[in-house]
């Protein structure tokens, strides 16, 4: 089994757990993406709901990449960060007056508008500022992502978007509105696919969404077709890097844009994932009745996606070479949902092992907590230990 390979001498003065990026990787990666879609009409915004850590960020602008926002103070985070504001767009259910006005203050690209309501709270708000904001409007496309259901965003009856129902409605209201400016169509059906033609599908709905538009004498400048491109979570070693290749290849190849127009892709846990991992230690090997229990400094808090939604992440001890055997690995936190995987294989492995929790740097950072009054983790970067 190749593993990972971690600077182990550096991490004994860190506390663990802590969060350990690997930059180059990392870099790797953008550059991988900038490949693809240089000399095209395309625009990544990466979504911070992914990994909101400011270095990390600053990676991320400084390829020229936008952002996609779902929050105020996410905005706030990208601008400090480098993402000019002409190049982030902001989506969500449920934005608040004061975000709302934090995006209009700060001008940025786009509003992704997701209900009926949500469009007369922008009108009115934009109304009272005197400025014209630009939207798109978020469509269900009842796409199946053939993904986990709590990660599934685009189906019709969903928190999220509009429904076609509602598009008629959507249209005559922006008609209306001295304050809105209509500048395309945005959908998200989910995250973590990793089946592509679930994206073909998209573009069908896409390509027939358009000609909705086109035939009501609405021309569209962009498409946002959101995020979603999965990782290998089972072999980060022989997998570093999403296919993006593949991913770009297939939006060219069914979805031909018109003069001027351009396709935004929302781009999260594939840019980040891969390149960071969960270091922890083992406090204790503990013998059960007919299994083995690795417990480890880190918990739920630190890392709640298997506890969440039973994700897998590839586990490795780093700090043994010894035959393999199998582990329950587990957290210190009172839940027995503190699990982070289940008859693992790893090294046989003793008190102060350092365990690598890989495929870490999406929804590892960004969702941790302070339960059980547990310390956040720190953030540590390969080119700076």
């Amino acid at each position: 089994m190749i593993k990972g390979k971690f600077p182990i001498d550096k991490f004994e003065a860190i506390e663990t757990p802590f969060y350990y990026y690997d930059i180059d990787l990392l870099r790797e990666t953008l550059r991988a993406i900038r490949q693809q879609t240089e000399n095209k009409n395309y625009l990544v915004h990466y979504a911070l709901k992914a990994n909101a850590n400011p270095r990390i960020l600053k990676e991320i602008s400084s390829f020229g990449f936008g952002a996609d926002c779902v929050s105020g103070n996410e905005i706030l985070r990208a601008i400090e960060c480098g993402f000019p504001a002409s190049k982030i767009a902001f989506a969500g259910v449920g934005k608040t007056d004061k975000e709302i006005e934090i995006g209009i203050d700060h001008d940025i690209f786009c509003f992704n508008v997701e209900s009926l309501p949500e469009l007369d709270a922008i009108d009115h708000i934009a109304s009272a500022k005197n400025k014209k904001v630009r939207v798109a409007l978020r469509i269900n496309p009842n796409v199946d992502p053939h993904t986990h259901e709590y990660i599934t965003t685009g189906l019709n009856e969903n928190k999220f978007g509009l429904n076609e129902k509602d598009l008629s409605e959507a249209v005559e209201k922006i008609s209306r509105s001295l304050h809105l400016e209509l500048i395309g169509i945005h959908f998200h059906i989910g995250s973590q696919i990793t089946d592509l033609s679930a994206f073909e599908n998209l573009c069908v709905k896409a390509l027939e969404m358009q000609s909705w538009f086109n035939s009501r004498g609405i021309g569209l400048q962009i498409i946002n077709l959101g995020g979603g491109l999965g990782i290998n979570y089972q072999h980060p070693n022989h997998c570093p890097i999403a296919d993006f290749e593949s991913y770009f290849h297939l939006f060219a190849k069914y979805l031909k844009l018109k003069e001027g127009q351009s396709l935004h892709f929302e781009l999260g846990r594939s840019v980040v994932a891969p390149c960071g991992s969960l270091i922890t230690r083992t406090t204790y090997v503990k013998e059960g009745i007919s299994k083995k229990f690795l417990i480890v400094d880190a918990g739920m808090t630190d890392l709640i996606r298997p506890a969440l939604y039973h994700a897998f992440h590839h586990i490795e001890n780093i700090s043994s070479e010894l035959p393999y055997t199998r582990y329950d690995v587990v957290g210190p936190i009172c839940e027995s949902s503190d699990t982070f995987g289940k008859n693992v294989e790893l090294n046989e492995s003793s008190r102060g092992d350092f365990i690598a929790i890989r495929s870490a740097g999406a929804y590892g950072e960004a969702m941790a907590s302070q339960y059980n009054c547990r310390t956040l983790p720190a953030s540590c970067f390969s080119d700076q230990i």
